[in-house]
């Protein structure tokens, strides 16, 4: 008998929302790979693309080129139309806008997918899209924008999605590495303790390798982490452990003296060069940041169960008023903006 013949499964078809430094490092690997991509940003950036192209670049394998001709670029939702995938995005305060815009467009059947920062961004979509089906995602490394049509992926690690065996086949296929979390909500916590960095990265000036070294900086992240964590004790929230030191403990070893971190804790400083935060990047554009969906979201929830992050909440006011008036913060001066912050804070009655 000859051999049945082999029944070939069409690639699924991936439009980006959103295709800023994440979106088209996501996108362009996918395009990179094959897969029929439409990249959807604001038109300033598409005409970058238009004319340079986009180039993937890491610290450790030869760059991604991807000339214009092999690029499908758009400006509007409606560009969204038949995709068996939507990635979105788009910062958190457009994700309302996002969503419905893409309503009027979605195919029946299309997959949502949020790779966004904050923790409620898949039910802001959930919620707008009825009858679709919304992932979370979670993008655990840093990439910027190194320079127009160039996105720098400045660490390792894996992205996490809900589960999805196509989905994840496909960013697998594009080399990049994913991890499919039944967990997602916890995972969200857990990367908005890490992105708590981003605000203090973007004041630092500094490159993320650098900042990290230096231990006021470091002490800044704690003091952090740890309203954060009291706000999630008292909100009922574990987050995920991603890596090797448990949320509880990453406080303590953020602390420690420059010589010892380096010794227990050298993988966080496995950094390259180029690596800053998306805030930093924001700032140094003249753009608005996410710094409600983070910082913000920290003194939100501590409001909500009766609690104070005056860490988070100056950090939060520091970033604002960067965002008109740029400033940099040596490590000694913004430890000690924080600590004062939380002695008035403990002064004045609830």
């Amino acid at each position: 008998m000859p051999p049945a013949p082999v029944r070939l499964v069409p690639k699924p078809r991936f439009a980006v929302l959103g295709a800023g430094t994440i979106g088209c490092h996501l996108g362009g690997h996918l395009a990179a790979a094959g897969h029929d991509v439409t990249l959807i940003g604001r038109p300033a950036a598409m005409d970058v693309l238009r004319e340079r192209g986009l180039t993937l670049s890491t610290s450790v394998r030869p760059p991604i080129q991807l000339a214009p001709r092999q690029l499908t670029l758009a400006t509007g939702p409606e560009a969204a139309t038949g995709a068996d995938y939507v990635l979105v995005t788009v910062k958190t305060a457009g994700t309302g806008a996002a969503a419905k815009d893409l309503a009027a467009h979605l195919a029946p059947g299309a997959v949502v997918v949020s790779f966004q920062n904050g923790l409620h961004n898949p039910a802001t979509l959930r919620a707008a899209l009825p009858g679709h089906t919304v992932l979370a995602g979670m993008v655990p490394y840093n990439v910027v924008q190194s320079e127009p049509g160039t996105v720098h992926q400045g660490m390792p690690g894996r992205l996490m999605t809900e589960p999805d065996g196509t989905l994840v086949a496909a960013f697998r296929e594009a080399h990049l590495a994913i991890e499919a979390r039944t967990d997602m909500s916890e995972v969200q916590h857990a990367k908005l303790l890490m992105n708590l960095n981003n605000a203090i990265n973007a004041l630092s000036g500094l490159p993320l390798r650098d900042q990290l070294g230096e231990r006021a900086y470091r002490r800044c992240l704690a003091l952090c982490q740890r309203e954060a964590l009291a706000v999630y004790r008292a909100a009922g929230v574990v987050p995920a452990r991603l890596g090797p030191t448990a949320p509880a403990v990453t406080p303590y070893v953020l602390g420690l003296p420059d010589g010892l971190f380096r010794r227990l804790a050298g993988a966080a400083l496995r950094i390259d060069a180029h690596a800053r935060s998306s805030m930093w990047e924001d700032l140094q554009r003249g753009r608005s940041t996410e710094i409600d969906s983070l910082q913000g979201e920290i003194v939100a929830l501590a409001t909500a169960n009766g609690l104070k992050a005056p860490a988070n909440a100056r950090l939060a006011d520091l970033v604002r008023e960067a965002e008109t008036a740029p400033r940099t913060w040596p490590g000694p001066e913004l430890y000690a903006e924080l600590r004062a912050a939380r002695r008035q804070a403990w002064a004045t009655p609830r």
